[in-house]
């Protein structure tokens, strides 16, 4: 038996998320079924982070296994030429056969990208918040800095998957300009479920003037959802890398 990681890179608007779901289309069953009609086997394909519907991928790592002699190099070649296009394995390579995506992972980075504008970035648009109002970074900057470290994150989890334990580090949050583009990055030792867009829809209250930056802390210790922002998008989030 042979443990086989691969870095997988997708454009997930037309999907409803990593997990494989009956009936609909999934990254995650996508990649099941195509490495299926090359190894004659449904191989159990995990991954680091279940992404959300619409949400991107850079850096997807996922792993499965298998008692197929196809050399790695091959095996990525063959799943790549029966992918469709907004989807692809970046890279492949053998495992110890204990590697586990999800729990090995040390942290993740993700980046959300807001286009601010009066006109929609067409050729960008599916993978931007287009933002048409004031947005300043440095509130948001400020904001992001009171969120930097160990927190109860509860008043950022969207309901629908509780968890007994809502303590995240994040260990940067940085808020960037590019151009007429935002980009917030921040990496975590883990997420709860929409944490990191639901942190991006409460920077912007404070960057559209509609807050304070200090605001973002008592939200943070209100732990209460409804202490905090909207939920951004999910079209403008990434994940750009997993660290072992």
């Amino acid at each position: 038996m042979r443990c086989i990681r691969m870095r997988v890179q997708y454009d997930g608007t037309n999907y409803h998320g990593w997990q494989e779901q009956p009936g609909l289309a999934t990254i995650q069953g996508t990649l099941i079924e195509r490495l299926a009609t090359i190894l004659g086997e449904r191989p159990a394909v995990e991954g680091a982070g279940r992404t959300d519907a619409g949400v991107h991928a850079m850096g997807q790592v996922a792993a499965f296994r298998t008692d197929r002699a196809i050399e790695a190099a091959r095996l990525q070649a063959a799943l790549n030429s029966r992918l469709p296009a907004d989807i692809a394995a970046a890279e492949m390579a053998e495992a110890p056969l204990h590697f586990h995506p999800s729990s090995d992972a040390a942290g993740k980075h993700y980046r959300y990208r807001i286009y601010r504008g009066p006109i929609k970035p067409v050729l960008q648009d599916r993978f931007v918040w287009h933002w048409h109002r004031p947005l300043e970074a440095e509130p948001m900057r400020a904001a992001a800095r009171l969120l930097v470290g160990r927190h109860d994150f509860r008043s950022f989890e969207t309901g629908g998957s509780p968890r007994e334990n809502t303590e995240r580090e994040i260990f940067r949050l940085n808020v960037t300009e590019t151009g007429r583009e935002l980009h917030v990055d921040v990496e975590g030792d883990g997420f709860l479920y929409r944490m990191v867009r639901n942190l991006v829809g409460t920077l912007t209250e404070v960057g559209r003037g509609h807050r304070t930056p200090e605001w973002v802390a008592e939200a943070l210790e209100a732990r209460d959802r409804a202490a905090a922002g909207p939920c951004a998008p999910a079209k403008g989030l990434c994940l750009m890398e997993v660290r072992y």
